[in-house]
């Protein structure tokens, strides 16, 4: 179930030091995810966890992951250029190509990271673009569906990701023409899963094809990128995935297929890092009875996307009534123009009024991230609550002049500043 660890004090201490709407990160909380997660792969002896960067681009994130032993998994030059900035180098980064530029590949072999290819085609551009490297990697798409049981858990044949089989063998024969001698193999074949299953059948089938491609090829096997994929549990009688138990069955598949080891396993888990140790803190300030009860909040979709986008749920609790009958449906809303624009529809909840601050969960990872500027709203600033219980700032939120900087191209942007000046000191209006 969601994480409710966290008592309401912390909650209401943070809101009583910076104005709502933020996300809220609990430090202690990715610390101890890290740690689990090393222990569920401490018998494998070159095991690394490389963060998916995309779930929670903050420095201050990436530093604490860091400290905890983990690389980072890139996919933009700017998130290259966070890595570069906080240190990672080499073999700590791990940078997926997915038709991006070509300048990128070779921003990404200046900084030797792992480069690990999506297309038979990228082996062209990267030999343009920085050169061969002496371990290149490459993403499978085995196509069709993916089934764990009788269930299918993704149609990687609809991905547009990865090499099919055969081109993987065409495709690291010319790399070993080209000056490659070993090689790893990534996949993702399946997204915020929560079944124990799922990292041991994908195991299976990426050492299977390390092993038997390693034999076709000559080339030697060096790894297997078991990505992201293990899910959080978002609904409140979900079960959260085990990791120590997901260690122990993928390393029982591991075993069997390489008996003497020398085969390194990477994964590059984002959601579940992060995902259960954040929380957007927001606040009641509208109150709507038409054909429904709406609860407006003072955070929309531009804080978090995922319920617009997805229709996901994130559960949501209010801070002072924990113990009080859920005995009001409502639709929980935000303030676009857009009728997606709602984190819960027809929930069951404590009565609500304006002024309660209200806790949504489960946001810290591809929360903030995917923020937007939709109807000039503007993202919200990020707070760490830190190992010592206190309170840090870790990005401050956009303000109007940021919204509007890119304009500096245009003759209206100094009227702009001047209306910007004017509205938050002639009205003395508080400055977000």
């Amino acid at each position: 179930m969601p994480n409710l660890s966290i008592p309401d004090s912390v909650f209401e201490n943070a809101a009583g030091q910076f104005p709502t709407p933020f996300h809220l990160y609990h430090e202690e909380g990715i610390r101890n995810r890290a740690k689990l997660l090393q222990q569920a792969f401490s018998w494998c002896p070159d095991y690394k966890e490389y963060f998916a960067v995309k779930a929670l681009p903050n420095p201050s994130i990436l530093q604490i992951l860091k400290e905890e032993g983990c690389g980072v998994d890139c996919s933009s030059e700017t998130e290259l250029m966070l890595a570069e900035a906080l240190g990672f180098h080499g073999n700590d980064i791990m940078f997926s190509a997915n038709a991006m530029p070509n300048h990128e590949f070779a921003y990404a072999r200046s900084l030797q990271a792992i480069i690990n290819l999506d297309d038979y085609t990228h082996i062209q551009v990267l030999k343009d673009n920085g050169g061969i490297p002496d371990c290149i990697c490459c993403r499978y798409n085995p196509g069709g569906n993916f089934t764990i049981g009788t269930f299918v858990m993704g149609n990687p044949g609809e991905a547009k990701y990865g090499f099919t089989y055969e081109q993987l063998r065409k495709g690291l024969a010319e790399l070993k023409k080209l000056g490659a001698s070993s090689f790893g193999l990534h996949a993702f074949l399946s997204s915020n899963t929560i079944d124990n299953a799922y990292y041991p059948k994908l195991a299976r089938i990426l050492l299977t094809c390390l092993h038997d491609l390693s034999i076709e090829t000559g080339l030697k096997p060096a790894f297997i990128n078991l990505s992201g994929g293990i899910g959080i549990p978002y609904l409140p009688d979900d079960p959260a995935p085990d990791v120590l138990q997901i260690g122990k069955e993928v390393q029982k598949v591991y075993e069997q297929i390489f008996p003497n080891g020398g085969i390194a396993i990477k994964t590059e888990l984002g959601r579940w890092m992060t995902g259960p140790e954040g929380w957007l803190v927001s606040h009641a300030i509208h109150h709507k009875d038409t054909y429904r009860h709406y609860i407006g909040l003072d955070a929309c979709a531009v804080n978090l996307m995922r319920p617009a986008m997805y229709g996901a749920y994130h559960h949501i609790t209010v801070c002072g009534k924990k113990d009080a009958p859920l005995d009001h449906v409502y639709d929980v809303t935000g303030s676009l123009c857009e009728n997606n624009d709602k984190f819960a529809i027809q929930r069951a909840l404590p009565e609500i009024q304006e002024g309660d601050l209200i806790i949504i969960h489960d946001t810290g990872a591809h929360g903030h991230s995917m923020g937007y500027n939709y109807n000039g709203r503007l993202r919200s600033a990020e707070i760490l609550y830190t190992k010592e219980g206190d309170y840090r700032i870790i990005r401050r939120a956009e303000t109007p002049l940021d919204y509007f900087s890119t304009l500096d191209v245009n003759e209206c942007y100094h009227q702009l500043v001047s209306v910007n000046q004017k509205h938050f000191s002639d009205k003395q209006i508080e400055h977000p």
